[in-house]
């Protein structure tokens, strides 16, 4: 007689907090039981010699998003979950994008429907580019709905907001339980920059870090950590590349702010020197914030280490390479300023983090769970369902071998584009296989999961992104209140 749908045996478990050998038993989809020689199972997994570890979530991913121009996102949910789970990731979440001057509610339904083909679960940030009055009353059923995070960018010609716009979007966050997450970079500089070396004929990949120097993010940074301040908001800063940001936020969390931030391996791996290749070939490396320097990268290990910086994601952006709707849409002489942003990365972010990170000895085991798995299950609202190996959670597990060594090649990620930043890099350990709330979608360099298995995360109120209920006058502006002694 079996008692449970399955077991996994033998390996060890490994949580943000713990490691321990343990059988892990699921049934209807979920964590029913976890201890030693677990009764029988209508099927068992051997992890003998392997880590058992909670499913990657991938709280920043680019996926299937609208055209811009002639530019082409190059996944279909379909292929970037597959890329995803290839990877060792379980939960996915993605944009909807607001067009300025247009609504947001038929914009998500559109994506709620591209979305049903995914293999593995996913939820949304909704990116707001035009906060009039009518779409913030439009946000507020949306994000009772379950879509409980914003997006908003500080550069960016067709989707920057300014600090009036700002505040609006924060406001209506703090009203509504929302969290906010900022694309901080200064635009006006950064227009000022690129105008600046085009007119001197400095127009090569290479140039766009001298166009986004570390001021213009270390700058916005400071400036959306004060507009938080002075509403009372919690936000998380995306992708920090360097000391200099991240600093910025050290501050910030030390005087008690909710602030959090998040970094990606591309900035704990290139540098700017790597837009610095022939042949466009600059051009795969071309993201933004701008890689930065072999310093920054050291400063970014501390911040993670002392927990500055909590969430590393993927930022996957698919543009192909080789492909006149991808980086070569302007052609292979085209400025930097009109080369697509942003490098692939779904199903390297995991193998990346663990080979440089755990097998180096920069960060333990339990802290590559929590920047990968746990960190961003709650800051974004998803755990314990998500993020934790535990009774009642999820079975959403990820086996690795934390000793095999493997030579990243494009061809095996899975995904919808021509080219990694990672191709030849050799990493030491590598997920063999990925379930999704106890189905096997990934196993052993084949992704066995069906598009729609997936589902769509709603997300409720919940703590961590509360309100301090600390202002910086005795006079609360989002509720008009003032405060009596």
């Amino acid at each position: 007689m079996t008692h449970y749908d399955l077991v996994i045996r033998g390996g060890t478990v490994a949580t943000a907090s713990d490691c321990f050998r343990a059988d892990v038993a699921v049934t209807d989809g979920r964590i029913v039981a976890i201890g030693e020689n677990l009764g029988p199972a209508a099927r068992e997994i051997s992890a003998e010699g392997r880590l058992v570890l909670p499913g990657g979530v991938d709280s920043h991913c680019h996926i299937e998003e609208p055209q811009v121009g002639e530019v082409r996102n190059a996944e279909t949910f379909a292929s970037a979950t597959s890329s995803a789970a290839a990877g060792g990731t379980t939960t996915v979440i993605s944009f909807s994008q607001q067009v300025k001057g247009s609504g947001i509610t038929e914009a998500l339904r559109d994506y709620h429907e591209k979305a049903t083909r995914a293999l593995i679960d996913y939820s949304f940030h909704l990116v707001v580019t035009d906060p009039t009055d009518a779409v913030l009353e439009e946000l507020v059923p949306l994000i009772e709905e379950g879509h409980r995070s914003l997006k908003i960018f500080m550069t960016y010609t067709n989707v920057v907001l300014d600090d009036e716009q700002t505040l609006r979007v924060l406001a209506l966050a703090r009203k509504t339980g929302a969290l906010v997450t900022v694309h901080a970079e200064n635009h006006a500089a950064i227009m000022y920059l690129t105008r600046a070396l085009e007119k001197a004929g400095l127009t090569a990949p290479k140039y766009h870090a001298w166009a986004k120097p570390m001021p213009v993010e270390r700058e916005a940074c400071h400036r959306i950590i004060m507009l938080s301040e002075l509403l009372d908001v919690p936000i998380q800063i995306f992708h920090v590349s360097g000391a200099e940001a991240a600093e910025e936020i050290r501050r910030a969390q030390n005087r008690g702010l909710k602030v959090f931030g998040e970094t990606c391996p591309q900035y704990l791996m290139l540098t700017a020197a790597d837009l610095d290749r022939p042949d466009f070939e600059g051009a795969k490396f071309l993201c933004s914030p701008a890689p930065r320097t072999t310093a920054d990268q050291e400063a970014l290990w501390d911040y993670i280490r002392t927990g500055t910086i909590g969430v590393v994601s993927s930022d996957h952006a698919p543009n192909r390479f080789d492909d006149l709707h991808g980086k070569k849409v302007g052609g292979v002489d085209a400025p930097f300023s009109a080369i697509p942003n942003g490098v692939p990365g779904l199903a390297t972010r995991l193998p990346i983090l663990f080979s440089e990170g755990v097998v180096k000895g920069r960060i333990d085991l339990n802290t590559f769970v929590a920047l990968t798995a746990a960190n961003p299950a709650k800051l974004f609202g998803l755990h314990p369902r998500k993020g934790t190996i535990a009774v009642g959670a999820d079975a959403d597990i990820a086996i690795w071998d934390p000793e095999r060594k493997v030579t990243i090649r494009n061809d095996m990620l899975h995904h919808g584009v021509d080219y990694t930043v990672y191709e030849g890099v050799e990493v030491t350990g590598w997920p063999v296989m990925t379930l999704s709330r106890g189905e096997v979608v990934y196993d052993d360099g084949a992704v066995v999961g069906k598009p729609g298995h997936g589902r769509f995360l709603a997300r409720g109120p919940y703590d961590a992104i509360k309100p301090r209920g600390r202002h910086v006058t005795p006079f609360d502006p989002v509720t008009g209140e003032v405060e009596t002694a």
